[in-house]
Parts: structure tokens; sequence; C-alpha cells
């Protein structure tokens, strides 16, 4: 049986009796999300829903910043190979594999493990999670925020997925006309702007809006009053809801969001040998080119 090493990039803590906290710590990296990241995470999920003693979740980022979004530093086959690594080091998140060698999953299937199949079990997971947002919450940080039950946000949090930029339709994971609305999430992607907590609590994306200083005092308090509820009911509660979206259509327009995703990766690789549209981001301006396998 393998298992999986020591966390690197968050920290798993019992922050009160009933709740369990999960904290981004890269900080230097603005917690930019890599697959290290992403599969580190899902382990600490899986440690609160295995302990009994846990009925809330809190997912929470040290630093300035909750989290810069991907890490797009790595070419694609680094992150193909980081991917890899982590699925041979534990356990399928999803139902991809193998994605390295000609004529296999390749990146689609590398993000359709590290990045769809992980947002929807953390989605889906029992237990209620609460996010706590400060500073820039940027492109795959809203994954992170949007799979929570609950998002608390300080006076300074910022959101935005600018990878209109970059052209692309979205993050993997585009839940924005359930989380925003029609046509503010039309708006939130075509102008790739940044809204700050005031508007993301107008438009009810967020909860709960609140001073920085008093943002980790407030979620715990938060979880704790949840935590006092009986748990079955509380997870009927949460079953009941996200399968009323699922009726509305939810899961399955996130499928078919992710297919044009990757449909925006491929054409930006026939383009410009690159997974993204590098015109606008200077950052990309020294990755190599290469072919999407």
């Amino acid at each position: 049986m393998t298992t999986r090493p020591a966390p690197q990039l968050i920290r798993y803590e019992i922050a009160a009796p009933g709740v369990a906290r999960i904290v981004l710590a890269r900080t230097e990296k603005h917690n930019s999300i890599n697959p290290q990241m992403l599969f580190e995470v899902d382990d600490a999920f899986n440690k609160a829903l295995a302990d009994n003693e846990v009925k809330v979740i809190i997912l929470a980022a040290d630093g300035k910043n909750f989290s810069a979004g991907h890490d797009i530093a790595d070419t694609v086959d680094q992150y193909q190979a980081a991917v890899a690594a982590s699925v041979a080091s534990g356990k399928q998140v999803g139902h991809w594999s193998d994605f390295q060698a000609a004529g296999t999953a390749g990146w689609y299937g590398a993000e359709k493990e590290a990045y769809f199949e992980t947002a929807k079990r953390w989605r889906n997971i029992s237990k209620p999670t609460i996010c706590a947002v400060q500073g820039k919450c940027i492109a795959g940080a809203l994954i992170f925020a949007w799979v929570c039950d609950l998002i608390i946000a300080s006076e300074d949090a910022v959101f935005s997925d600018p990878v209109a930029t970059f052209g692309m339709p979205a993050v993997e994971w585009l839940a924005h006309p359930w989380e925003l609305g029609v046509r503010k999430a039309k708006e939130f992607l075509f102008t790739a702007e940044s809204w700050n907590a005031q508007e993301a609590h107008r438009l009810g994306m967020v909860n709960h809006v609140v001073p920085r200083d008093n943002l980790g005092d407030f979620t715990l308090a938060m979880a704790q009053k949840i935590a006092t509820k009986p748990t079955f009911a509380i997870k009927l509660a949460k079953e009941a809801i996200n399968k009323t979206v699922d009726l509305q259509g939810q899961a399955n327009a996130l499928d078919a969001a992710f297919y044009l995703h990757h449909l925006g990766h491929s054409q930006n690789f026939r383009v410009y040998g690159w997974g993204m549209d590098p015109t606008n981001v200077p950052s990309l301006a020294t990755v190599p080119k290469q072919s999407d396998k």
C-alpha cells in the first residue's frame, strides 16, 4: 500500500472541538496552486472526513492573499509529470491516469484528475465546509472557494477570473452562472475585471464580509455554531441543496464547460504552441513551445 508524503504546502489543524482547518501555506508564491497542493488539500479533506470528531471543515490560507490561482510557471510536461507522481503516490481521485506517454490522456486527463475531479469531490463532501478568503482570490482559487458551502470574505478580498486574457473561456470549474447569475457571470468573464468583497456579497456569492483582523475568529465562530447542530440533519440538508442545483443542470453544465475549457487549450496549442494565448501575458513569453500530448 502506497502512502503520500507529509504535506508541505498546506497545514491541517484542529481549530476547535469539532472543527478542522485546512490552511494553504505557500505564502512565498501567494498560495498559487500546483498539483502537489491540490492533492495535499484532497488528503486533508479526506482526513477531516474520516475523523468522526470533526463536524465542520474550514478552508483558509496564510499570508496576504488567499491564492493567486494556477501556478503557470510549469510547462505542460512538468505539470503532467507532477500529476502522475501524485497519483502514483496514493489513491486515485477520479478515473484518469497515464498522463505522459504519447496517445494517452495527456493534459486533458491531468487537468481532469487534478482540478475537476478534486473539485467535484470537495463540493460533495458530506460535512459542511467554510472558505475564509482574504486578499486576492484569482482564477483557480475561485474553485477552492466555490466548492465550499459558505464563503466568508475579508473587507480587502478581491475576486477575479482573468483567463479570457489568456485566450481561455474560464477556469476548469465554470460555476460562474450559479455563483453570480447569468448576466454578471458574462460580465465577469468578458471584462476579466476584479470585483471586491462587497460586490461579491451583493451578488450572493459571499455570505459575510468582515474586517481582515476578524476573518479567522468570525469564520471559526460560524463553524462552531454549525458544529452544535445534529450532524445527520446538516449532512442531509447539504445533500438536498446540492441535489437541487444538480437537478437544475449544474452538474451537466460543469461537465460541458470543462470540455469547452480544453477546446480552448487545443486551439491555443495549434496557434501558439502553448495551452494559452501568450500575447497579453508577459510571464508566458519565455515558456517553450510544445505540443499537447
